[in-house]
This record gives structure tokens, sequence and C-alpha cells, in this order.
């Protein structure tokens, strides 16, 4: 039998949960009443990808914000081939991009409704803080609730 610790620093262990299907991203957001944030990242070769997920998405603040708040769904393209998607995940993933970012941007964020419906979209890596991102974010959880 294995047992496992975890320890909580400074009295906080948050944990975001990020989703790879689109499908059930929208089931949880309608059941839950939330909006979904999707985020298309390059984790292997985007470094304003990889600087948006360590600066924005693994702040405390932005995590005590999404887990009652957002259903997280990440679409990567890695480009290593160690790191590579099952066959599966990049056929979700492509037909993610093929409906949001035909363009192939990164990163690029998305809010959308329940429905899977574009409200807001941030090209590139945001040029605020992540207290003013989560604002412009809770504007609309607020308004869709």
């Amino acid at each position: 039998m294995r047992i496992f610790f975890l320890i909580a620093v400074a009295g906080c262990l948050s944990f975001t949960e990020w989703h790879y299907n689109i499908d059930e991203a929208k089931i949880l957001a309608k059941k839950e009443h939330r909006l979904i944030l999707l985020n298309f990242s390059g984790s292997d070769w985007c470094g304003p990808c990889n600087r948006m997920r360590t600066e924005i998405f693994e702040s405390d603040l932005f995590q005590q914000f999404s887990a009652n708040n957002l259903i997280l769904l990440n679409a990567d393209f890695p480009r290593m081939k160690k790191n590579q998607l099952s066959p599966a995940q990049q056929k979700i993933n492509n037909a993610l991009a093929d409906k949001y970012n035909n363009k192939g941007l990164f990163p690029l964020t998305l809010l959308l409704d329940a429905d899977g419906k574009v409200l807001q979209q941030w090209d590139g890596f945001p040029k605020m803080k992540t207290e003013e991102f989560i604002e412009q974010i809770r504007t609309f959880t607020e308004a869709a609730k």
C-alpha cells in the first residue's frame, strides 16, 4: 500500500484542473453554471504561452478565482517528438483550432459561454496584471449568473 501526503504551504493548497475536451467542458459549464476559458498553447516552444501559464494561470489569485467561476480548457500544440499528444487528443485540438483559432495564434485565450460562443478574446500574452485579467473575466462571469 502506498501513502501519499500533500503538504500545504502557507495554509493553502489549490489545484487548477484543466480539461482537454470541449464537449466535456460544455457539459460541466452547463451543470455548474460557469464559463469556459479556452487556452491555445505551444507548451514546448512558445515562450509567451509558458509565461502565461506560470505568471497568470498558476498564480494563487487566478487559481482561487477559476476554481469557482471557470471551466478551464487547454488545446496544446507541442512540437517536440517526445511531447507529442495522442492521435485522439491531436484530433480534438485540431478541431478546436479549426473552429476557434484558424489563424494559428499562440497563445490565444478565449472566454466561452456554456454553448461555446466566444464572449472575449485575448491574443498573445495579456499586457496586464493578473488582477486585471481576472476582472475582465469577472464582468462576464457575474453577468452569466
